[in-house]
């Protein structure tokens, strides 16, 4: 055997050790590469049930208006799968690419924070949380002592929680990483430790999310799934069941991504905040609730020392043109907006998002706004 062989043999068999040698979730995550909007179809799942389908109207001058070349343009650069507007609750405008269509599936990634807000929400409204200064601990055990006794549902909700925790999707060995990819989610958010005082400073953390959807299980007694189904999904007219993403077969949701729908069913959740919790003559959540969700959290401080403007209870904020817009957002680039002004919803998704930040808001996020207002003139 030619030295060259033996040293390519022993690479490879290194090579080899170290995969077996790695943590599942890193095992996985290298196997699958980069997170993906069809990633419904690596994990399992359980249905979020729909009840009876109530279809958008088509409005008369449906798909009339143009988005200006410029800014179409602008937006094909990140690789949109499905744009759709929706005005006074009637489709006024929608275009899909790369095969998808109104019925297509595609992962919400953090978009889902927003829905388990909401849950949080109807948790109130049903009188399994009484207040959101709780503390965690009243509902999860892990949480009366090492300081984590001092968490309340408010700082959770508003990712101040305080706990140590480290947003990073580019490391192969981040537990944000761990908990997109790894099988044991709950056992995670029990052994987070506390690294500074909460309610004082934000920082995003998917794990604060986790936590309080594990607040809404062991309040109620039902995954999130089945209460989310209950709650809002059979309610709000879907056309289709959603599918939220579990850690392993029959397992947790991975509640701060993962929920699986279509551009024209995610629009729900945003006639739900302009319509102010209220779906048809039955009100889903209280408009209290949702007047605090979509309101900033400004007594907090960020990294960059600026009073938060843009965050309420998982649900974004932006100031744009005149108008005070609530907003759900997914790492590439999904997008739920409500524009209360307009009764309009506009709901992007696709492969990818601009890198860039203009104050907390990606770029993109001012393409697919210019758009819309285009078409709403």
């Amino acid at each position: 055997m030619s030295k060259t062989r033996k040293i390519l043999l022993t690479i490879i068999a290194l090579l080899v050790f170290i995969y077996i040698a790695l943590p599942y979730y890193a095992k996985q995550a290298l196997v699958y590469q980069m997170p993906g909007i069809e990633d419904y179809k690596i994990f399992n799942n359980r249905v979020v049930r729909a009840g009876d389908y109530m279809p958008w109207e088509i409005d008369e001058h449906y798909n009339s208006a143009k988005i200006a070349d410029s800014t179409r343009e602008k937006m094909m650069f990140y690789e949109p799968v499905a744009f759709l507007i929706i005005q006074d609750q009637k489709i006024v405008f929608e275009e899909y690419w790369d095969g998808y269509n109104e019925d297509s599936l595609s992962n919400s990634f953090s978009m889902a924070k927003g829905i388990v807000s909401l849950l949080i929400g109807a948790a109130i409204e049903d009188g399994y949380i009484e207040s959101l200064d709780q503390k965690v601990g009243e509902f999860i055990e892990a949480y009366n002592e090492g300081g984590k006794e001092k968490i309340t549902i408010r700082d959770v909700l508003t990712m101040s929680s305080g706990l140590d925790w480290d947003e990073a999707y580019a490391s192969l060995f981040s537990p944000t990483t761990e908990s997109y990819y790894g099988n044991d989610l709950e056992q995670m958010v029990k052994n987070l430790d506390v690294m500074e005082k909460p309610g004082v400073r934000y920082y995003y953390r998917s794990i604060d999310t986790e936590l309080l959807a594990m607040i809404v299980e062991s309040a109620t007694g039902r995954n999130i799934s089945d209460y989310c189904s209950q709650k809002y999904w059979k309610f709000m007219g879907a056309k289709h069941d959603a599918l939220w993403s579990l850690d392993k077969k029959e397992g947790m949701e991975k509640a701060f991504c993962c929920f699986h729908s279509n551009a024209r069913d995610f629009a729900r959740w945003g006639q739900l905040i302009i319509n102010e919790g209220k779906w048809n003559d039955r009100q889903l959540v209280a408009r209290e609730y949702i007047e605090e969700a979509t309101t900033a959290a400004d007594y907090l401080i960020d990294d960059e020392g600026n009073h938060v403007d843009y965050y309420g209870y998982q649900w974004w904020l932006i100031e744009y043109k005149g108008h005070t817009i609530p907003y759900m957002r997914g790492i590439l680039g999904q997008y739920v907006f409500a524009i209360p002004e307009k009764n309009a919803v506009v709901v992007r998704l696709g492969h990818k998002r601009s890198d860039e930040l203009i104050g907390p808001n990606r770029k993109d996020i001012y393409v697919y706004l210019d758009a819309a207002l285009q078409i709403l003139e």
